[in-house]
C-alpha cells in the first residue's frame, strides 16, 4: 500500500540551515520509527508570504507500507 506523509517547517532568516537539519531529522525519525523500507519519493515545496518571500517548507514523503 502506498502512503503519503507531509511535514512542515517554518523558516526564519539566518536559521535556515538549522531548520532544514531539523526537518531532515523529523523525516528520518519517522522512517526509522515506522520501519519504512521503500521510500518512493521525497519532495520539498516552499511556502511564501504576500511579498513572495519564502517563509516555510513543506516536505512530502511517499512510501510503501
Amino acid at each position: 500500500m502506498i502512503k503519503v506523509k507531509t511535514f512542515g517547517m517554518e523558516l526564519k532568516p539566518l536559521q535556515t540551515m538549522h531548520e532544514l537539519a531539523e526537518l531532515d531529522e523529523m523525516v528520518n525519525t519517522f522512517i526509522a520509527t515506522n520501519k519504512i523500507k521503500d521510500v518512493i519519493s521525497v519532495s520539498d515545496s516552499p511556502t511564501t508570504d504576500d511579498k513572495g518571500e519564502t517563509i516555510g517548507l513543506i516536505r512530502v514523503l511517499c512510501y510503501e507500507a
